[in-house]
This record gives structure tokens, C-alpha cells and sequence, in this order.
């Protein structure tokens, strides 16, 4: 078992075609051996194809795998086997994959995707049980289960196992008899708090599920080869319960064994780039969940695919880096072809990859497992609950992602995020994610830092939170609406200010709010196109008898956030609702996504990535230190010593050399 983050933990997945043949697995090898040092593990595809394959090419392939990884151990490098289809992911490549008798994931409505198992079909768990017998017995140093083990996302069905089984068994579990006719109407209509409870109960039989299924294949592997480490793949996985401490426990099993873990999602190409923030910050969300014992945390960087002008060699080895900022600990790099393009085509990013190395290194071994600390955007693992709560098919509803994106922009303007409430200083707040809030968790919210939206407000009040508030929603207005900043401390000097958020294109209603306390105060008004009031209050800050600090805001309050004045502004409200607590910023007009660690011994680091292709001069980091001095690393591990500039409030300034476009750094007071 691994305790301490010395490097980054970095492998290569090689699809199935570069392994089988004798002749791509011979110049792969040589590939490495010319790149000495890009990557410390080897780990081979079962596959190129998503769905489960027969048992008998298992076997041929487990064999010839046997043979391939004593020679890999020989170079030097660890080596393992990453099993691609488990149940199964998608229907591709039928006539080819396992048939014959199985029960196949079913939808709601009764469609079925011949991809994928039912994991609860015994069947089924006969076929896993009897596939990790046969990758286990091959000889691997360690197994990594792929993301295929989910319930959302096997096409050509969207939402899965319905089947008669996982029914009988949700009946067992939460005494409700549905068939799938009747649990649709239980899901979607009736009073909120009974779709909700039907709703919650769902998740928890899908996190029984996955449960259920990795405590199988721990058993199976350890079985034939005790101690053996486990690894898993994973996305943002709402629907499935976000159960990752107990799955992770699951695949430890009794014995204890080391658990991976690979957080991954969506960022195939670089255009647009902004997308690997995003994902950044979908990896840090998972990393969030998992128990402090898993430490090799390998980001997915997934070139899919695989075509070398779709993602540049820079940006491949940037979003490794990003990814290291938001939690992980290393990174799994399934970027070399599943075709037969010859591996020098591919030679330019493996050499660029290898020069990002030393940078990965210091990252990894810098912040190890600390947590981000910042804004959090009030997600939890019950969130899919609440899509489309108050109308409409949960299923095709927003399942994927509520409490996820709505923040980007705020992050975007120099703000760092924190993926959990225990390690938050302000808490983003927008009303999809009220429904599945629990009153602990709402109380905790309003007793420190809130900004939340006019739904969020709306929800609040209707659980009666409406005096903790400060605001009510008094009407919508659907067109010609914009903002316009009043003389307050929090707007320091920019009232009379504009937003244009140009309700034509892009179409959002414009709250107008209603202070319900004294103490409520207005920061922004709404006016027309002629300047002429139409509502007196669209944003508004609020100090409760909690002792938390509210600000509401009623118009495009995630959108075009990005002008001069509402950056700042919104700077302003952060270091307010935080009391002045949060761990760093941007103080400066840039484009920057930052994520804040504290470290041991009182340090603080900070890991930020300049967010524009424009060069950022004079970036001002705020830190929250009572350090004088910072060091700053580029991505080539050079190193500069600087001194505060002054301070402001608990915070010192740190005015930082210019950084290229899509550029990284790591600060560390």
C-alpha cells in the first residue's frame, strides 16, 4: 500500500492492436526505451471495442498478454492489464461479442442495449467472475476496471438496468413493487417530496449495484492472486449514486489491497480549449470523494480518437498538469493509436510529454493529497435526484452535471474552487441543486457564504429558509432588461456601471428581488434600454441572524461575467461572503483558473493556468499567507523567488512575471 506522493504516477494504455501484433509491440517497446522516463507503468486494453467479448479470446488474449508483460518488466516498467469491457459500454461490434443467453441492460421503457450487461443478472456475475479469473491468472502487477461499470450513457438506451431483476431486487431492498410503467409515473409526477424519495431510493439501489458488482471482481482477483491492486475508472457519476469511498472500499477488500483510482470524462480535442478546465474541475469532484488510503489518482487523458491533429502535444500535456491542480496524483495517458498509423507519427507528443515530466513530478509531490479550497458549487452525492424535480422525465433531465458547470465563469475570472463543504470558504449556490440538499447541509450553507441565483431563493424560501435569505422573488421579466451597479461599498467604484446580458440571444429571465429584512441591501438595479428603471433590486447582500452572509443575485447571475466591473465586483462579494477567508484569488483583470492547496507546515500553494491565448502581464495573486516571499515554478520547473508587493485586508499580493497563453504555474508561499 502506497502512503506518500513522492512523483506522479504516470502509465501509458496501449490499445489492443499495438500489443497483439509482434511487430507493434516490439516498436512500441522501442518507442519507450527512445523516451526513457515519460511513464513508469505499461497497461494493455483487453480491447479496441466497447462491448463484453467471448470468454475463449479472453483466454487467447490473457495468454498472449502473459508472454508480452515479463518483456515490458524487463525495460524497466511496471506493466498491467486495464480490462475495457466489464459489462460493457455501447452497441458496437455485436456480431463479434459476447452472445447467447444474458439479460442485457435494460431501459424504463423496455429497450435494451445488446452492449451491455445487467450487473446484477447472475449470469452475468458468472461471465466477470469467470473473465478475472482468467486476467488475473495472466500474471499483471495490478488490473484496472474501466468506466464501462456505470448505469447512464450505454447507447442506444440512456438509463439503465430496469430489467426485471434489478426491479425484484429494488422491490427486496426498499419494500416498493414498481413495474417499469409505474415507477416512471412514481419518478415523474405527483407531489416533490414523494419523487424524491422514490428518486433517492433509486440511486441507493444503484449504488448498491456497482457495489455489489466490484465486491465480485475483488473477490474473484484476490482469489487467485491476494494483494493484487485494484484500480477504477470513473466520471461524474450523479446517476449512479457518487458512492466512491464505499466502492473504493469494496475494491480493497478485507485484506486491505491498494486501490487506484482513474477520474475522467469528456475533453477529446482542443478546440475548444476551455473545455479542460472544465474537465479539471469534473475531475475534482471525483477526487473529492474518495478516502484519503487511495493515493495513486491517475487523471484520464484521452485523445479519443486517437487522430494526432484533433488535441495539440501542448495542450495533452497541460491538461495532465491541470489535472494534478485539481486533485489527482498522476495521470493515464490513452493517447498512441488503436490503428495501424505507425507509432512515429506519434513520436513528437511522446517527446513533448516526456519534457513535461519533471513539471508533473513537482506538482504531484508538491500538493499530494491536500484539497482544493475555495468556492464550492453545492453538488452532492444525491444531486440527480433533482433533475427536472418540479416537471418533466427525470431520466432525460439534467441528471448529468447539476451543481457541476453553472460556476465556470466565476472560477474563469481568478476564484478557486473547493469541490466539498468541508473545505469551502463560500458556497455557489444555483436552485437545481436545493431539492437534494439535506437541512444540515442548507444551514451550513446559509451559516457561512453564500451567492446563489433567483431559484435558488425561490426553493429556500419554499422549505422555509425565506429569513435566512434576506430576498424573495417578486416578479420575472422576460426581455430588455440590464443591470446597472448602485453606490455600494461591495461595487467600490463603479456605479452607474453596465451588464448587458441581451435577453434577446440569449434567453433568461431577469429576476427582480424583494428585500424581506432590514438589514437586506441592494447592490444592482434593473433598468431598460433608455436607462429607466423597471426594477429597483436584481442583486442584493444580506447578513442572517445565522451569522452567514447571503448575496442574491437575480440577473445572468453564471453568465458574462467577464467585463472589467463585474469581475471585480464579484471579487469584491467573494472576500465579503468569506469574511475574507478565502485562500487566494486573482486580484488583477485576467483570465485565470486557479485551485488553492494548503500544505503542510502552514504552506500554501497555488497552481494557475493562464485561461486566454492573449499573454497575462502583472497577474496579482492574493494569498493568504504571512509569507513575504513566494517561489514560482514555470512548466519547465524554473524557479523565481518574489516579494509581496503590500497587502490588503489578510492577504498579501504577489504581482507574478507574465504567462503565455494556455500557460501554467505553480506558486508556493
Amino acid at each position: 500500500m502506497r502512503h506518500n506522493v513522492e512523483r506522479a504516477f504516470i502509465t501509458f494504455r496501449i490499445g489492443a492492436p499495438q500489443w497483439i501484433s509482434d511487430q507493434r509491440f516490439h516498436g512500441l517497446m522501442e518507442l519507450f526505451v527512445r523516451h526513457r522516463g515519460v511513464t513508469d507503468d505499461v497497461t494493455f486494453f483487453t480491447s479496441d471495442t466497447h462491448p463484453p467479448l467471448p470468454l475463449e479470446i479472453i483466454e487467447e488474449r490473457a495468454a498472449l498478454l502473459a508472454r508480452r508483460m515479463p518483456q515490458v518488466r524487463e525495460r524497466g516498467y511496471r506493466t498491467g492489464i486495464n480490462v475495457l469491457s466489464t459489462i460493457g459500454h455501447h452497441n458496437e461490434n455485436l456480431r463479434n461479442s459476447l452472445s447467447g443467453d444474458y439479460t442485457w441492460m435494460m431501459d424504463i421503457g423496455g429497450g435494451v442495449c445488446k452492449g451491455t450487461l445487467c450487473p446484477n443478472d447472475e449470469r452475468s456475475r458468472r461471465y466477470v467472475e469467470q473473465l478475472y479469473t482468467l486476467i488475473a491468472d495472466a500474471g499483471p502487477d495490478y488490473i484496472w476496471i474501466d468506466d464501462d461499470v456505470r448505469l447512464y450513457g450505454h447507447s442506444p438506451i440512456l438509463a439503465g438496468c430496469f430489467c426485471d431483476k434489478c426491479l425484484s431486487l429494488f422491490e427486496g431492498n426498499f419494500g416498493a413493487g414498481f413495474t417499469r410503467e409505474s415507477l416512471q409515473e412514481a419518478f415523474n409526477n405527483g407531489a416533490v417530496e414523494k419523487k424524491l424519495e422514490v428518486r433517492l431510493q433509486w440511486l441507493e439501489h444503484n449504488r448498491n449495484t456497482i457495489s455489489s458488482l466490484l465486491a465480485l471482481i475483488e473477490q474473484t482477483v484476490h482469489r487467485a492472486k491476494p494483494g493484487l491492486p485494484l484500480g477504477f475508472m470513473t466520471g461524474d457519476r450523479f446517476f449512479e449514486g457518487y458512492d466512491f469511498d464505499r466502492w473504493a472500499e469494496a475494491l480493497s477488500g478485507p485484506a486491505r489491497a491498494e486501490v487506484m483510482w482513474r477520474p475522467g470524462g469528456g475533453f477529446y480535442a482542443d478546440d475548444p480549449i476551455s473545455g479542460l478546465a472544465g474537465k479539471a474541475h469534473d475531475i475534482g469532484r471525483q477526487v473529492s470523494m474518495l478516502p484519503q488510503s487511495v493515493v495513486c489518482i491517475q487523471s484520464e487523458i484521452e485523445n479519443f480518437p486517437y487522430q494526432r491533429l484533433k488535441k495539440s502535444a501542448r495542450v495533452t500535456a497541460l491538461e495532465a498538469a491541470a489535472y494534478l491542480a485539481a486533485g489527482c496524483t498522476g495521470a493515464a495517458f490513452n493517447v498512441l493509436s488503436m490503428l495501424d498509423e505507425p507509432l512515429d507519427e506519434y513520436e513528437p507528443l511522446i517527446a513533448r510529454l516526456k519534457q513535461a515530466r519533471p513539471f508533473l513530478d513537482l506538482l504531484a509531490s508538491r500538493l499530494g493529497r491536500s484539497h482544493p479550497i475555495g468556492a464550492y458549487t453545492g453538488w452532492n452525492k444525491n444531486v440527480a435526484a433533482a433533475g427536472n424535480i418540479d416537471q418533466g422525465d427525470w431520466l432525460r433531465g439534467n441528471i448529468m452535471g447539476i451543481g457541476a458547470s453553472h460556476a465556470a465563469e466565476v472560477f474563469e475570472i481568478g476564484i478557486p474552487p473547493s469541490y466539498s463543504p468541508e473545505h469551502a470558504s463560500v458556497t455557489l449556490l444555483t436552485g437545481d441543486c436545493v431539492p437534494a440538499m439535506s437541512e444540515e447541509e442548507i444551514l451550513r450553507a446559509l451559516s457561512s457564504g453564500v451567492y446563489m441565483d433567483a431559484q435558488a431563493l425561490t426553493r429556500l424560501s419554499e422549505r422555509g429558509y425565506e429569513q435566512f435569505t434576506g430576498f424573495t422573488v417578486e416578479r420575472y421579466l422576460e426581455a430588455d432588461c440590464i443591470e446597472e451597479f448602485v453606490a455600494h461599498p461591495l461595487n467600490t467604484t463603479f456605479a452607474g456601471r453596465r451588464r448587458d446580458g441581451r435577453q434577446s440571444f440569449w434567453k433568461r429571465p431577469a429576476a427582480i428581488l424583494k428585500p424581506c429584512q432590514e438589514q437586506a441591501e441592494t447592490l444592482a438595479r434593473v433598468v431598460d434600454y433608455v436607462g429607466l428603471e423597471v426594477g429597483p433590486c436584481g442583486m442584493g447582500v444580506f447578513e442572517n441572524s445565522l451569522g452567514g452572509r447571503v448575496c442574491a443575485a437575480g440577473y445572468y447571475p453564471w453568465m458574462f461575467l467577464q467585463s472589467y466591473s463585474k469581475a471585480s465586483q464579484l471579487k469584491s462579494i467573494m472576500r465579503w461572503l468569506s469574511r475574507d477567508n478565502l485562500a487566494a484569488y486573482c486580484a488583477s483583470f485576467h483570465k485565470i483558473n486557479l485551485w488553492a492547496r494548503e500544505l503542510k507546515e502552514g504552506k500554501l500553494a497555488v497552481a494557475l493556468i493562464n485561461s486566454s491565448l492573449d499573454p497575462a502581464e502583472n497577474v496579482t495573486l492574493m494569498l493568504r499567507t504571512a509569507s513575504e516571499e513566494a517561489s514560482i515554478f514555470d512548466m519547465d520547473c524554473a524557479e523565481m523567488r518574489i516579494r509581496s508587493s503590500g497587502t490588503d485586508g489578510a492577504c498579501r499580493s504577489f504581482v507574478l512575471p507574465a504567462i503565455g497563453g494556455w500557460g501554467m504555474r505553480l506558486v508556493i508561499a
